[in-house]
This record gives structure tokens, sequence and C-alpha cells, in this order.
């Protein structure tokens, strides 16, 4: 049996409407969270796509549809159509072919402008809402991000408690971020909060940010850093102030105490990571990982910057070097790679950290335990110095 050509199409046209359609359903509940936020800051992120995308379509729609209104005006079969092969110029064309993108222009720079210095997330928040500002004397919720070999770190210094891929903020109170990273650079993205920010090791930047509806919330790192980047996810609880109250003694009742030698242990690559709670946490760990000072006897990079704009440490630095007890950047153990070394610290165990080079430079001495330290090349203080090498010493004119 022959069957003809259009009922074959027919029936093709049919099948393909039919699986269309439970795919569309399938669409239908895609959670749209940029353009559907719970926060003020990235609400207003998203009027800024919205009004963009809207000032583009007022060039965009009418150039398509003009397209199609010449194409079928102009057609071959149209004999009515003006026909005029020698005109090639009109000003009032002109005017509105250059003036309508010129003036969409301005108005984009005008929003941008004012849209980068307003939502600068390193500017405090002024409102926690549309007509909504904040309350004089309001104490914004103080955190500290740690992205690491593939997790994240949360440290709460006004609460004295960390977790790990676990984050919670009440609402409708302003959220300051610091946030930094222990390895390579990642990027802290949480779409219903606010826009993404890096991460950069040895660096620290800055996010403000208020969530205005309860609810759980995905976070994630949008940069990718290596093979456990997958799984480097967090949820993030937008909660009143008594739910926030009974996570906060939760993670107190539930968690252990996260000193140095546990965040070494913590930095190490691992996939995949649970929610973890500490209960507690040193005020200054925070400080030695943005300055990548963690293990003991590490000199942090903030007091190595001091000493440098000073003029260097002198003779007190020729031997402080000390072998790390795990590299993370190069070696990952390699027993055929060279020992990797790090600055030691040059000030006494109790020097606080963070003090002024002024209040520092009484307290700073050599190492306590010199044991296992390690040269960079020059001679110990008091030994000869060597004579300057030149090609004269081996018979050439120098």
């Amino acid at each position: 049996m022959r069957i003809p050509l259009h009922g074959f199409l027919g029936r093709s046209s049919i099948f393909r409407v039919a699986v269309s359609i439970p795919l569309l359903a399938l669409l239908s509940g895609c959670n749209a969270v940029v353009l559907s936020p719970a926060g003020d800051i990235a609400a207003q992120q998203r009027d800024l796509l919205l009004i963009s995308t809207g000032l583009m379509l007022l060039i965009i729609i009418p150039v398509l549809a003009l397209t199609v209104l010449f194409a079928w005006r102009y057609r071959a079969a149209n004999k009515e159509a003006r026909y005029e092969p020698d005109w090639d110029h009109s000003t009032q064309l002109e005017l509105v072919i250059w003036a309508a993108p010129l003036l969409i222009i301005i108005c984009l720079g005008a929003i941008t402008w004012t849209g980068t210095h307003l939502l600068d997330p390193y500017r405090s928040l002024e409102r926690v809402s549309s007509g909504n500002p904040v309350k004089p004397g309001t104490e914004p919720l103080q955190v500290q991000v740690v992205a690491l070999d593939w997790k994240w770190l949360f440290i709460y210094p006004q609460l004295g408690i960390a977790t790990v891929n676990e984050l919670a903020a009440p609402v409708d109170r302003p959220i300051n971020f610091l946030i930094t990273s222990s390895t390579v650079m990642n990027s802290f993205y949480v779409p219903a909060l606010a826009g993404q920010i890096y991460a950069m090791p040895a660096m620290q930047t800055k996010l403000s940010a208020v969530i205005n509806k309860p609810g759980d919330y995905d976070g994630f790192s949008a940069n990718y850093s290596g093979a456990g980047f997958s799984g480097m996810k967090f949820r993030f609880h937008g909660q009143s102030t008594a739910d926030f109250e009974q996570w906060v003694a939760k993670v107190k009742k539930d968690g252990g105490a996260l000193d140095r030698d546990g965040y070494i242990k913590l930095d190490k690559p691992s996939e995949n990571e649970p929610v973890r709670y500490y209960s507690s946490v040193p005020a200054d760990l925070y400080h030695a990982a943005l300055n990548m000072c963690v293990q003991p006897g590490k000199m942090c990079m903030d007091e190595m910057m001091r000493i440098d704009a000073k003029g260097g440490g002198g003779m007190a630095s020729i031997r402080n070097t000390l072998p790390l007890s795990h590299d993370k950047y190069a070696r990952r153990d390699s027993p055929l790679a060279a020992a990797p070394a790090f600055v030691a610290s040059l000030c006494t165990v109790s020097e606080p950290m963070g003090a002024s080079h002024a209040d520092a430079s009484s307290a700073r001495m050599w190492p306590r335990d010199p044991a296992g330290v390690t040269g960079v090349g020059l001679p110990k203080p008091g030994l000869p110095r060597l004579r300057p090498f030149s090609l004269a010493a081996l018979g050439e004119p120098s």
C-alpha cells in the first residue's frame, strides 16, 4: 500500500506536536530564580536585566517587523509596489535610524553607571527592600567565607561558630560577607540572594546583601576549580529571627571545635563533603586563612608586606624558612619534587596577629625553635661574606 507524501508529512507533524507537549510541561517546572529572586540586591539586578532587555527590544522588534513588511510589500509578485531604482537618501529616515539607537544607548549608559555604583558589592546597604530603609543602629550579620577544595567554610565571628556547606541568615537583616579562597579562584554565588563574586587566594572580596523571603536556596561555585567542582554546593537558609536563633543553638549543640589543626585537615582536597557544624572557632582563623599562615610558625602575608614596606627584614630574615608539612599548591606530596618551604615568623608567639609594625617591632625575634630551619642561599650571620663573582677570576676581562 502506498501512503501519500502529504499524508505522511501530516502524521509526522502531529507526532512532533504530541512529543513536544510533555517536554513543554517539564519546562514549566523550571525555577527561574534569577528572574524571581528572594533578596533585594538580586531583585534590583533582575530589574536592570529586564529594563536593558526592554530597551534593546525597542530596536529589535521594529527592525524584525519592518524586515518582514518590506519583504512582503516589495515581493516580485506585487506589481503595485513603488519602484525607485535611483533613490539613495532620506534625511528624515536617517534621523530616525540614528536618533533612536543613540537615545537607547544614552539610557543604557545612564542605567549602567547608576547601577554600577548603587549595586557595588562593597557598598553598605541603605535599604532592606523597596521603600524599607535600614533602621538606624542595625548591626549587619558578619559572615567570613573561605572557598576550600572542594567545599565552603562559613565563619560567624559575632557568634563564634562555623559551618561547612551550609549557610543561614535572618530575613531583612543586612549581611556583610568577607570572601577569600585557600587555593584556586572560585566564585561565591547564591542566585536568590545577590550576584556572584570571586573568591581568590590571599585576597579578600566583599559582598553586601539581604534576604527578604524565608526559604532554602541553592548556593554554589560559579567558577571551575578542579575535579570536585560539580559537588562544591551548599544550602542557604533564609529564616525568621526565631528560627535563626534556633539554628545557631543547634550548631553550638551539635558542633565540635575547629582549631588550626582541624582547618589544615579540612583544607585538604575532598569531594562531596557533608554539612558540618563547629561550635567554636578561633577569632583569628579567617585572618590566618586570608594571609595564608594557618600553619604554625608561618609568617602571615600582611606581616611580610609590613616588613617589605620598611625595607626588608635584614639579617634576621636570612635563615627563616621551614619545610611545609603539606603542600596543596604544587607538590601534592610528590616524592620526586624538591622539598617546598615557607617564610617563618619573625615574631614571638605572644605577638597578636594583625598587630601594627610599630607594636610588633619590639617583640620580633628569631624563631624560638630553630630545629629544621633551612637557609635560602645566604651565609649565616657572623660568617665571612663571599667575594663577588666576576669573569676576571676566570682569566676573562670583566
